[in-house]
């Protein structure tokens, strides 16, 4: 189900993620994804100061998820006051498919590393029950809702959906509501990057070595509460920024 703002006419619908998860509980056939979407999701009029969010970092063999699999997820709970990292979660896991030479100089796993890792069937049960009842932050939600869904349709058979708040669709949005300036125009200038690290610096945040899922996680995290100390403000609803 969705809902429109009605001082916002005109902008796009907004999913009701209560109500979506109350009718995911009842068709989930899976112990794992029943019990997760039992536990509910907070509404989207929650103030984004007492939201409970876990920042989540994928590495992948590839940007496909039907052809590529996931190498290593990172996590961790954060609110707009705090990253509690030494409640952080860094699994490696077995993508199920080839890895070439090329994605192992990209990410610094190497093959010995993902010859030993776990399937992810390992680690679905932990993962939910840490994703139960939090707002998952990503940076480029395509890459982390796609891969997450695929991986668990592949093996409980069933697919896997939640609400995010993405840092790279937040600050695409800023950019756009900034006028272009003639001269820009006239010059050709491109529209700022809103890569994770080029995001960064224009908040003065500390460059980090990329492609390592949970020092990904924490960028993002990092990221996001920048955001929303420059743009927004602890009393915006959750659902103003949402997907």
């Amino acid at each position: 189900m969705f809902y429109l703002d009605p001082n916002k006419q005109g902008e796009t619908a907004t999913q009701d993620w209560p109500l979506t998860f109350a009718r995911l509980e009842k068709q989930a056939k899976n112990p794992l994804l029943k019990n997760y979407y039992a536990a509910g999701v907070i509404s989207g009029d929650t103030p984004l100061s007492q939201v409970p969010f876990l920042s989540v970092d994928i590495e992948t063999t590839g940007l496909c998820p039907k052809k590529n699999g996931i190498l290593s997820i990172g996590a961790l709970p954060f609110n707009l006051e705090r990253i509690r990292c030494k409640d952080a979660k860094h699994w490696f896991v077995n993508p199920r498919t080839q890895v070439g030479d090329a994605s192992m100089v990209i990410h610094g796993i190497t093959h010995s590393q993902i010859a030993a890792a776990p399937d992810l069937q390992v680690h679905l049960a932990e993962m939910l029950e840490l994703f139960s009842g939090k707002i998952l932050l990503v940076h480029c939600r395509s890459i982390e809702r796609g891969f997450l869904d695929a991986a668990v349709r592949t093996r409980l058979n069933e697919g896997l959906e939640f609400p995010v708040v993405d840092t790279m669709e937040l600050e695409a949005r800023i950019h756009r509501q900034k006028p272009v300036s003639w001269l820009a125009k006239l010059l050709g200038r491109k529209p700022p990057s809103i890569r994770l690290a080029a995001c960064r610096e224009r908040y003065g945040l500390p460059a980090y070595q990329p492609h390592d899922a949970l020092t990904d996680a924490l960028a993002t995290a990092e990221l996001f509460q920048a955001q929303i100390a420059y743009h927004y403000s602890p009393d915006t609803p959750l659902k103003e920024v949402w997907k």
